[in-house]
């Protein structure tokens, strides 16, 4: 966050690291079932990710965002663990935080929303959130998922890249083709071809969230292909970042602010700002009122709603005025009912129209999307 799949065996091995930082002591286990709301009563809050908190990616950004949940509540007590696989592991980490008190459990990738419903389940008196994914039967008193639209500012990032490029080849490395990734893929093109219509979006899979030597291999057959601006859907980004800075070609970074280690390539990126949301579901949470609130369902927000955490990164010496001002309108295009980087008509690779002209897909049918649009070039991994 981004939307995940099982990599239980990708990271097999990798211990799962329990961090406990706070001002206050861990506090006794907590009975399964209270009369209160689920929460009440919270003095400990546990986050877990699926790989390290300083991977220049998706998991440094979850790790940002409960550091602004520690500032703002200094006297609750932070449950962090890192490297924890989309299996059985994620539910057995759970349930060790709530041994040492905690009633509001941050399950923050997408695989680990089997995990988050088994333990939200068990214990009705804890809040148990998922990042990313959607639950698709009745949700739970005490869940819940969230994420943002993190298709809007790839497509802006789209415009960047479109207008930089001078080979008209721009490179995507991604890991599993889930709704998200595809999503962000299609944007991404979208958006490039809104300002230079012979842009083209060459993708590689590496089947994998986070290997730097398959990330190094895509990079390098990307590069080979001409490609001179390179991003990415992996949760570690540096390995990607650095071939293309090495390669004298430009970058679009993910996830998290990464243009110190792309001085001279570095456009923008598109990137997780946690705090915000992340402060407001614990506060929904502490007041009480987490039956029945958004955060009680599956909370989507993008710049519709004004309040998307996933957000455009600074610009890089290489991003005009000129371009600045396209990507400043396209954001508040994208703001309006009528503003998409979806909206029809839009055609698939074949050249068949799969979103009909006018046509605006809500945030649902985005989730669900599984073909990518005419421009981009590869299959779809299996």
């Amino acid at each position: 966050m981004s939307m995940r799949k099982s990599t239980a065996g990708a990271i097999a091995g990798v211990a799962v690291t329990l961090v406990l930082t706070s001002c206050a002591s861990a506090t006794d286990p907590q009975s399964d079932v209270t009369d209160g709301a689920p929460g009440e009563g919270t003095t400990a809050i546990g986050f877990i990710t699926v790989g390290p908190k300083d991977d220049f990616g998706y998991n440094q950004a979850v790790f940002e965002g409960s550091e602004a949940v520690k500032k703002a509540y200094p006297d609750m007590e932070i449950l962090t663990a890192e490297n924890v696989p989309e299996d059985d592991t994620a539910a057995t980490t759970m349930e060790k935080m709530i041994d040492k008190g905690a009633k509001l459990i941050f399950a923050t990738s997408y695989g680990h929303l089997d995990a988050a419903l088994k333990v939200a389940e068990a214990h009705p008196d804890v809040v148990v959130v998922q990042q990313g994914n959607t639950i698709t039967t009745d949700v739970p008193k005490n869940s819940g998922t969230y994420f943002g639209t993190v298709y809007e500012p790839m497509y802006l990032a789209g415009i960047a890249a479109g207008s930089a490029t001078k080979t008209d080849k721009l490179g995507y490395v991604y890991a599993f083709p889930i709704p998200q990734t595809i999503a962000n893929i299609n944007a991404f093109e979208q958006g490039a071809l809104s300002v230079n219509p012979d842009a083209e979006t060459i993708t590689v899979s590496t089947s994998d969230w986070c290997n730097p030597g398959k990330q190094q291999a895509a990079a390098e057959s990307l590069l080979s292909q001409d490609v001179d601006v390179l991003t990415q859907h992996q949760d570690c980004t540096a390995t990607v970042i650095q071939a293309a800075e090495k390669a004298g070609a430009m970058t679009v970074g993910y996830h998290a602010d990464a243009s110190s280690i792309a001085p001279e390539g570095w456009l923008t990126g598109a990137v997780w700002n946690w705090g915000p949301l992340y402060t407001d579901i614990v506060k929904t949470v502490v007041d009480g009122d987490f039956v029945g609130s958004e955060y009680n369902a599956n909370f989507r927000v993008g710049y519709k709603t004004g309040t998307n955490p996933f957000v455009l990164a600074g610009y890089g010496d290489q991003i005009s005025e000129a371009t600045q001002k396209a990507i400043t309108e396209a954001q508040a295009w994208l703001a309006t009912d009528e503003g998409s980087p979806f909206a029809g008509p839009v055609e698939d690779q074949s050249g068949k129209v799969v979103i009909k002209d006018g046509a605006i897909p809500t945030y649902a049918e985005n989730d669900g999307m599984g073909f990518f649009v005419k421009g981009v070039i590869g299959k779809l991994a299996q």
